[in-house]
């Protein structure tokens, strides 16, 4: 797949365009929240060390709550839209999400058995760990169903995820209609809508040892994915093991999915419709269309958040945000688009 001198100019001055939108993005969201931080205070609290102000209330607003939770939104957008991005490329799908292979259906279910395990035995950890747990068996599940199924394996998969995914809202359903309506079932709902009021150093440090690594992976790999996207017989006559490189694929998304859906929820609409502006941005190559999309997802989130903390006294859960946003903005594209980026 060329690309010429020009094109490559050209991607490379988006890129960098749009790492300093989320860079903006990011700045700004430091100013935004409940309580109230001056500019000058702000600079103070980036430029000292944490123990100069440990005492004020600034200091525990903005190290404590504040700054990981903009971290956490930024990394769980660039995951979640690097794994759509993924998906629609190997599957040649324009319309697969990360959840197609049941991955957030199942990290729903671990959830809820995790809070109300955790509600008896008070082990509020096995919430976001049953959550990655079960979400990791959805996908072998999946893939499992696919394995030994006949028929084009590509479509096997979809359709396996579609299985696996309706099954684990099933037994999601079976938990919420016997939960404790007082207690359990309203955490349960409030965890599937998503937010990122969990956030703290803790969950920042294991979402960047379990989720950068999967990022950096899939950017160096992004040559290879333009090859699988050519369909199994071309990318196979071009020296790619399609089986084992698939496998592999599907294990770095559903890790990355799984880390990000456990700690944050389910944030729809972002894996689905971020790539396509990757597209309409950089073009069809999946080197400029991954780390771009990162980027996109990531200020997409943060800016999502921004608004979920800010509109209202309440936080409003980001799902919400994200549908109200993404589905309009998706039907833009495919009015507008044509479908352009995938020609």
């Amino acid at each position: 797949m060329p690309i010429n001198s020009s094109a490559n100019r050209r991607n490379a001055i988006r890129m960098v365009l749009a790492g300093l939108a989320v860079l903006g993005i990011f700045c700004l969201s430091m100013f935004i929240g409940r309580y109230h931080i001056e500019a000058g205070r702000l600079v103070q609290l980036l430029t000292t060390a944490p123990d100069a102000w440990l005492d004020h209330p600034d200091t525990s607003v903005f190290y404590y709550i504040r700054l990981p939770r903009i971290i956490m939104a930024g990394i769980v957008g660039a995951g979640l839209s690097a794994a759509g991005a993924l998906f629609q490329g190997m599957f040649r799908n324009p319309l697969v999400s990360p959840d197609i292979l049941g991955v957030s259906s199942g990290c729903c279910l671990g959830a809820a058995l995790g809070i109300i395990i955790s509600g008896q035995v008070g082990m509020a950890y096995l919430v976001p760990l049953l959550a990655f747990i079960v979400g990791i068996i959805a996908m072998f599940l999946a893939y499992g169903i696919a394995k030994i199924s006949p028929g084009d394996q590509v479509v096997m998969l979809i359709l396996a995820g579609i299985v696996v995914g309706g099954f684990f809202e099933a037994a999601l359903s079976f938990i919420k209609y016997t939960a404790d309506p007082y207690e359990d079932l309203p955490a349960i709902v409030f965890w599937i809508m998503g937010g990122f009021f969990r956030a703290n150093w803790s969950v920042v440090l294991n979402l960047l040892i379990g989720v950068l690594p999967c990022l950096l992976l899939l950017h160096l790999l992004a040559w290879k994915i333009n090859i699988l996207s050519l369909g199994d017989e071309e990318a196979g006559s071009l020296g790619i093991n399609v089986k084992v490189f698939r496998f592999l694929l599907l294990c770095l998304a559903t890790f990355m999915v799984a880390g990000c859906v456990s700690v944050s929820g389910t944030i729809g609409w972002v894996g689905l419709v971020v790539p396509h502006i990757a597209r309409l941005l950089s073009g069809a190559d999946h080197r400029y269309v991954m780390p771009m999309s990162m980027l996109v997802g990531a200020g997409f989130v943060m800016l999502m958040d921004n608004l979920a903390r800010g509109l209202t006294s309440a936080e409003i859960p980001i799902s919400i945000l994200t549908a109200a946003v993404g589905t309009p903005f998706f039907a833009y594209l495919l009015i507008k688009g044509r479908g352009q980026a995938w020609k």
